[in-house]
């Protein structure tokens, strides 16, 4: 069977705890070079596929802290390009007798690179990272630590008025270190230095666009499936389930059955408007299963968010199993009847992107569990169905790409994400009927004025939030003591980090005072305007 590695040139990214790790993996494809990222714990030996470079990340850590995290010294031994980043350039330092020592002060902020020039007159020239970009380069820097001394057969290729090793070269092997950060926006030429060494030096292939990956996803989904093999699917109306299920349509047709659950814990009137989205405009067979009363009462007094995200993954499997078994004993029933004889549903489709695995990996010391997705840690060992996960390798903005190319409509294509949970995780508190439609009804407004306002396209994921609190108020002469709804709403490229949007003033003025209206139960109404990190996009 064919994998994503057989088929297009691979960066491999060794992730040692940075808050930028992520943002190299995205400036790679930007470059249409796919790129993955793993822990930097990662053996080579286990490693299933032969990368075109190896990129390592920085780190929070220091490389002379007890706990701090280091690479595979196999990894030199590869064959391969590799680049270090900050932290990456001390980890390769030390691994190769060089000397690392804490700067008198953290630096932090822009720094000039002078670049280094080699040979003398007209003959001079730059090392290959650096071809092409002049004799001087703006970056960003955030280290305590430096190179004090460069390890045996590497030299200067770039210094800054306070690192006189800020970028290093291997005399004779493709190894490179930089003390910037080339993968953040702060470093107005670092894309081009991420593209000289993975293009010129690792030499990948620039084919790593959705319209290759769509042709060639479609191939290994016929070849998973086999000729007979049938798939359910797990639809929320999202962008991301829906984009899947519309690939897996495409990929073998009828054989593919999709089902939205109905967990009570959808957006208003939900159910309805994805049963008419994927039925009317993309011809996908939809199941809608009310399993409402299931989810909920296993929810009862449930308040923490790992517990509601593990009871609502397992949920959602016992519901999908027992819908298969039903649509199985249905193709049975058709058979004896004289029907042609169809697969056995081996594979549940889900639609699970990059970030949703990249956020519910621990890694020893580096990037911590941030929260537990549902569609990837919340899901029982002894699941009967094996997952088929499309989408797996992609980031959301090439979700949204691959979504247009399979013709769906733009509001589908354009709408923000909505977690698998659902509300459960925006009802901070135990989950019930009535603070359900407190929620559904407070959310709705929300989106409902951000569309009259023409902001949505803006903005990249809003919400309402319900609070565990009450708060003092006064309506119509009257003392009120009543629950608090709090709103969010961030713009983002890839939900690794996101920034608070600011609205107009007039139009949070109307969002409060219809909420605190048209919402029973609501009678203060907040706005959250914190940044990821530190905070994460879902409150929960």
């Amino acid at each position: 069977m064919a994998e994503i590695h057989d088929q297009f040139d691979t960066i491999l990214i060794l992730d040692f705890g940075s808050q930028y790790s992520h943002l190299i993996t995205r400036r790679c494809r930007e470059l249409n070079v796919y790129a993955e990222l793993m822990p930097c714990t990662t053996k080579v030996k286990d490693v299933k596929f032969k990368p075109k470079g190896i990129i390592l990340s920085g780190s929070p850590y220091s490389v002379y802290d007890d706990d701090a995290p280091h690479a595979d010294p196999a990894v030199y031994d590869l064959g391969v390009p590799i680049l270090g980043i900050c932290y990456g350039l001390q980890e390769m330092t030390l691994s190769h007798k060089g000397k690392v020592e804490k700067c008198d002060h953290r630096e932090y902020g822009f720094a000039q690179v002078q670049i280094s020039r080699f040979g003398e007159g007209a003959s001079s020239s730059v090392d290959a990272l650096f071809e092409g970009l002049g004799d001087e380069m703006q970056v960003w820097m955030s280290h305590g630590d430096q190179l004090s001394e460069m390890a045996p057969n590497f030299h200067v290729i770039g210094r800054t008025s306070t690192a006189p090793y800020a970028a290093v070269a291997h005399d004779s092997k493709p190894f490179y270190g930089i003390q910037f950060h080339p993968e953040v926006t702060h470093s107005p030429r670092g894309k081009e230095v991420i593209s000289r060494f993975v293009l010129n030096i690792c030499g990948c292939r620039t084919n790593w666009t959705m319209e290759e990956f769509i042709g060639k996803e479609i191939s290994r989904i016929r070849e998973i499936c086999g000729p007979k093999g049938r798939v359910i699917g797990a639809v929320s109306g999202g962008v991301d389930s829906t984009v899947a299920a519309k690939l897996m349509h495409e990929a073998i047709g009828d054989r593919f059955h999709a089902i939205m659950v109905d967990n009570g814990v959808l957006r208003l009137n939900e159910g309805q408007q994805v049963n008419d989205m994927l039925n009317k405009d993309l011809g996908v067979n939809l199941t809608v299963v009310d399993a409402s009363d299931l989810f909920l009462s296993r929810l009862e007094g449930v308040e923490d968010p790992e517990q509601k995200r593990k009871i609502i993954g397992n949920t959602f499997i016992n519901v999908f199993e027992a819908e298969a078994a039903k649509i199985e004993a249905a193709a049975e029933e058709e058979e004896k009847k004289g029907a042609e004889a169809k697969g056995k549903i081996e594979w549940l489709l889900q639609g699970t992107l990059y970030p949703d695995v990249i956020e519910s990996i621990s890694f020893k010391g580096p990037s911590a569990t941030i929260k537990t997705h549902h569609n990837v840690g919340g899901l029982l060992a002894d699941m009967k169905l094996k997952l088929i996960e499309p989408l797996r390798e992609l980031f959301k903005d090439e979700v949204r790409a691959l979504g247009r190319l399979l013709s769906i409509p733009a509001p589908l294509v354009q709408r923000h994400p909505f977690p698998g949970p659902g509300l459960a995780i925006r009802i901070l508190g135990p989950v019930t009927r009535e603070q359900v439609k407190i929620l559904q009804q407070a959310d709705n407004i929300y989106i409902e004025e951000i569309r009259k306002a023409n902001l949505y396209n803006q903005i990249s994921q809003a919400f309402a939030v319900l609070l565990p609190v009450k708060a003092v108020g006064v309506m119509g002469d009257k003392r009120t003591y009543e629950q608090v709804i709090a709103l969010r709403a961030v713009q983002s490229e890839d939900f690794m980090t996101a920034d608070w949007y600011v609205f107009p003033a007039d139009v949070l003025r109307r969002i409060s005072s219809r909420i605190t209206n048209e919402v029973a139960g609501i009678n203060r109404v907040t706005y959250d305007i914190s940044s990821k990190p530190p905070s994460t996009v879902e409150w929960l």
